[in-house]
């Protein structure tokens, strides 16, 4: 019976009807209970093979979860460092696309000479080939902007002074956006009001050399939209914001008519060399440039703090030292090659960046943690100007 038992439900239900008729020859009460207890148990050597083959299949899922885990991990990541990317560019296309495009106005953009757009820290040419740091750039473009409260509507113009910089500075003043990306954009008044006093919007005057450091009424606090440095009363304005608060490398270059990548707004083979800004007679502005390549780099907000963490300690460097061995569009040519291409720079800085996340250190042997640099992210986006 206990044999019948063990085979299945055919067998149970053959035990039963064993039991009973059993039962009734003896006159005994046989239970199920009885007999299913004369069943014959696993074996120690089935148990443990049992076992480990449980185990094994909780660790393959296990690791399959970690898995899962790290990619969703490295994922967020990139989305937010994709998300501050888009924000900033969509941000720029806004500003370039409505910008003054125009012969008489001024620009403070990168050119052979008259730029010093290239904050402290590493602009001092503390990086590695003597790189100058982030690029600033300075314009005109007919977006809104800030003004003074209490300042009359009616004297407001459509035109705004707009720039960009990453804020360099080690002072106190600027500890909350030190290493990001800033955006000023200040209202003007039309030309025909008579402003004379530095705590008033200037307006807008049509005719180079308005921006430029220590000309006209551009002097003195106004002279924020091309400093930047350590010293508060011509770097610190309020009307700069925090556009990009994970970009920590900002950099520009044009894109000639005529194709030709270049860090001058015109053709320096073709044009005469003695040229040294685009308001020089006669004024050309913008006027080569078919469109402006902008390049950034971009780290989420839990690596930037690990960053700033080990910098603390003795020998690791900060988010600037990382910015510092991202090279300028000058130095930025095609290995082999002399001339300047469409993504040589792009290639360079991801280049520096793998390393770092390889190495934990920077080409100019700063430490950085290898973590914090596999969250650091590369982009780029080119804004067509349109211009006559």
């Amino acid at each position: 019976v206990a044999a019948s038992l063990c085979r299945g439900e055919k067998g149970i239900r053959l035990a039963r009807r064993h039991l009973a008729l059993r039962s009734r020859r003896r006159g005994t009460v046989a239970t199920f209970q009885q007999a299913w207890a004369r069943c014959e148990g696993f074996t120690f050597a089935e148990l443990l093979v049992s076992v480990v083959v449980l185990v094994i299949v909780i660790f393959v899922i296990a690791q399959l979860m970690s898995a899962t885990t790290a990619v969703m991990r490295s994922g967020h990541k990139h989305i937010d460092t994709d998300t501050q990317a888009r924000v900033v560019f969509d941000r720029m296309a806004l500003d370039f696309a409505q910008m003054l495009r125009r012969t008489d106005v001024d620009y403070y953009v990168k050119q052979r000479s008259g730029y010093n757009g290239h904050g402290n820290g590493h602009g001092w040419g503390q990086g590695k080939n003597a790189d100058k740091g982030s690029d600033q750039i300075a314009f005109f473009s007919a977006v809104p902007g800030y003004y003074p409260s209490g300042d009359p509507a009616g004297a407001h113009s459509p035109i705004s002074l707009v720039a960009y910089r990453v804020n360099e500075s080690t002072q106190s003043w600027a500890a909350h956006s030190y290493g990001r990306l800033e955006r000023m954009a200040k209202g003007l008044h039309w030309a025909g009001v008579d402003d004379n006093t530095a705590n008033k919007p200037y307006p807008i005057v049509f005719v180079p050399g308005q921006v430029t450091a220590g000309a006209g009424p551009w002097a003195g606090q106004w002279q924020t939209a091309i400093n930047n440095d350590n010293t508060q009363s011509t770097s610190f304005d309020p009307d700069y914001e925090i556009i990009g608060p994970g970009v920590f490398r900002f950099e520009y270059f044009y894109v000639l008519k005529n194709g030709r990548v270049t860090d001058w707004p015109w053709d320096r083979w073709e044009d005469a060399m003695t040229r040294q800004k685009i308001s020089d007679p006669p004024s050309i502005g913008l006027s080569q440039v078919e469109a402006i390549g902008v390049a950034i780099a971009v780290i989420n907000p839990e690596a930037r703090a690990l960053i700033q963490a080990a910098a603390l300690t003795t020998g690791y460097g900060d988010i600037t030292d990382v910015a510092a061995d991202l090279a300028d569009f000058k130095n930025a040519n095609g290995i082999g090659n002399a001339g300047k291409k469409i993504g040589d720079m792009e290639s360079k800085w991801k280049a520096v960046v793998e390393s770092i996340a390889q190495t934990g250190q920077t080409p100019s042997n700063r430490l950085i943690p290898r973590e914090a640099a596999k969250a650091i992210r590369i982009y780029s986006r080119y804004f067509d100007l349109k211009t006559l």
